[in-house]
């Protein structure tokens, strides 16, 4: 695995025209690990949106995740508790118009999950963010797949779409929230990156996915010493560029 570009310009599929946003999935394990080792991969990629998964959803979850927000630089755009800890951050540069979320029913013995939607814009583009984190059992994972794609039809703006799906690329619940979208990953020719996890790089279970509106212009997985002490799971960074409206 190679260390995070500070300015990604490899391959993609970069449009003629549009606005660039720099977009971080991450599952920060619930801050369990080393935060100042976390504030800093973060602070370091200079995100305009992160997606997290494992962010806080219990006591005190709004308080937690505004000091989480804050510790980036940026702002809560949505999630928390009502998303079942996916979280929206983003910085002052990304204007948000609208934001729900949407949980998944309850598989008896399992975590209650769910997902995290926001409608934003950057100067003349529009887009929705949307994050999830997938159940760890195989036989809950493909449904929640399918409430979560139903979810994202229809929202009308370029999708951009952030997950922890707990399963690689083969997976029925992979197959289903990459249908009609593109995997940055693919898309920068970089699915040699492992995401996780950090002590043994072993699998690729979270993903960046965008609408073929959006261009990649580059793709990474950031595997550095820091990011290895910051969480179980490895950042996912993806520059892009989103078509202006008209």
């Amino acid at each position: 695995m190679s260390q995070a570009h500070a300015d990604p310009g490899g391959p993609g599929t970069e449009p003629a025209t549009g606005v660039r946003l720099r977009v971080l999935s991450y599952n920060v394990h619930s801050r369990r690990d080393d935060v100042d080792a976390l504030v800093a991969v973060v602070r370091d990629l200079r995100p305009d949106v992160m997606i997290v998964q494992e962010g806080p959803r219990r006591f005190r979850w709004r308080q937690k995740a505004a000091a989480l927000a804050r510790s980036f630089g940026m702002v809560v755009a949505a999630g928390g508790l009502p998303s079942l800890g996916n979280v929206v951050l983003t910085t002052l540069r990304v204007r948000v118009v609208d934001t729900w979320c949407l949980r998944y029913p309850l598989t008896p013995g399992r975590h209650l999950r769910g997902a995290v939607f926001a409608r934003c814009a950057v100067g003349p583009a529009a887009f929705v963010v949307a994050g999830s984190h997938l159940g760890t059992d195989p036989t809950e994972r493909p449904g929640q797949a399918a409430l979560f794609k139903e979810a994202m039809s229809g929202v009308g703006s370029p999708l951009i779409v952030g997950a922890d799906l707990n399963e690689n690329s083969g997976g029925a619940a992979w197959r289903t929230i990459a249908d009609g979208l593109t995997d940055t990953a693919l898309a920068a020719d970089r699915a040699d990156r492992l995401t996780f996890s950090c002590a043994n790089p072993r699998d690729r279970i979270d993903a960046l996915f965008v609408d073929p509106r959006i261009g990649v212009v580059d793709y990474d997985v950031v595997d550095t010493e820091t990011s290895r002490r910051a969480s179980d799971h490895f950042p996912v960074v993806a520059d892009l560029m989103v078509p202006a409206l008209g």
